[in-house]
């Protein structure tokens, strides 16, 4: 296991897109890690690098981590690689021995009651998603909460599960597929368990592990949509291209490659750029609204002190357009 692996910028915070990237969505209240599988062999891209297939402009990977940027801890499980955000690493022992043995490697690096389980193949997946699973978890009483696809089909890697229930359902699980009965007292099962590692989960497929589990379902078919195969990728990037995606996402992926965590309410950038644009000249506006970006970060570099230097401007340009249109009164004479 590998802590502190490369890193890249840290990723920005997006708006909610109906599942065009990932969102900020409303802080859980309550502590959560992230456990996110990539170290599957991707046999139906023709072993590429999954994690690393780019969707609008951003490694599968990174929009998933994006995804649970509010998690305590995320543990990647594969082969340490750079990221958007910090992350700690785990492997599998022996590598590539299935989901279930790779969840367990990842498992033992959590702490929080409550730990969220996902595929790195998962382009439209939000923070919103992932706090309603949450949400329903806790609500429910159940061991865990999944997603299901358009047919119906349970996707026990987009979910959140309570984490003493997945770790005990491991261990039984791993002394049942070794034959072990478990005839030793508790400490020494534990023990033995772990002793064996997870060589006693390698090759088995997650239904065993989920079915011992009470599991509450949420359908949520775009969410749930992940990368199997080219084709899967290339309607992922057409759709994140469609006109009601393709602002929210370029902005998250300029965000992210230039590191800023900022939310921007894009529509002021918009309004003033526009005012300029029709008020002054077009080319003005590009070059307006970096000033305005400029301003923001010699204050405060918020939020709110974009969306003063924005206002600013706007009535800068009306006042420029009132004054060249011959508007306003004429000046007194002396």
């Amino acid at each position: 296991m590998t802590d502190n692996a490369p890193a890249g910028p840290s990723p920005a915070a997006s708006p909610e897109s109906s599942g065009s990237g990932p969102a900020t969505g409303t802080p859980y209240d309550a502590p959560y890690d992230a456990v996110v599988l990539a170290g599957g062999g991707a046999r139906r891209l023709g072993g590429a690098d999954k994690p690393g297939v780019q969707v609008g402009g951003r490694a599968l990977l990174d929009r998933v981590l994006a995804a649970c940027a509010d998690a305590a801890t995320t543990v990647v499980v594969a082969d340490p690689r750079a990221t958007a955000r910090p992350v700690r690493w785990a492997r599998e022992e022996p590598a590539g021995g299935g989901p279930v043995a790779a969840l367990d490697a990842g498992l033992r690096l959590t702490t929080a009651e409550y730990v969220v389980v996902l595929s790195a193949d998962l382009p439209f997946l939000g923070a919103d998603t992932v706090h309603r699973l949450l949400s329903a978890l806790r609500d429910s009483g159940a061991d865990g909460a999944m997603l299901t696809d358009d047919d119906g089909r349970d996707q026990p890697l987009v979910a959140a599960y309570r984490t003493a229930s997945l770790r005990g359902a491991l261990t039984d699980l791993a002394t049942e597929h070794t034959g072990h009965t478990g005839h030793a007292g508790h400490a020494e099962h534990t023990r033995h368990t772990r002793h064996a590692g997870q060589g006693g989960l390698t090759g088995l497929p997650l239904r065993r592990l989920t079915g011992a589990l009470r599991l509450t379902r949420l359908t949520d078919p775009l969410a749930s949509f992940d990368c199997d195969t080219w084709e899967d990728i290339a309607h992922a990037r057409a759709r994140i291209r469609e006109h009601g995606h393709v602002l929210n996402e370029w902005i998250t992926a300029v965000k992210n490659e230039l590191g800023i965590e900022l939310d921007v309410d894009t529509r002021v950038l918009l309004d003033a750029a526009r005012d300029v644009a029709h008020g002054v000249a077009r080319p003005a506006a590009p070059l307006t609204t970096f000033l305005i970006g400029y301003a923001a970060a010699q204050g405060k570099g918020d939020a709110e002190s974009i969306a003063e230097a924005s206002a600013k401007v706007a009535d800068l340009a009306i006042r420029w357009e009132a004054e060249h249109s011959g508007g306003g009164s004429a000046p007194d004479a002396g």
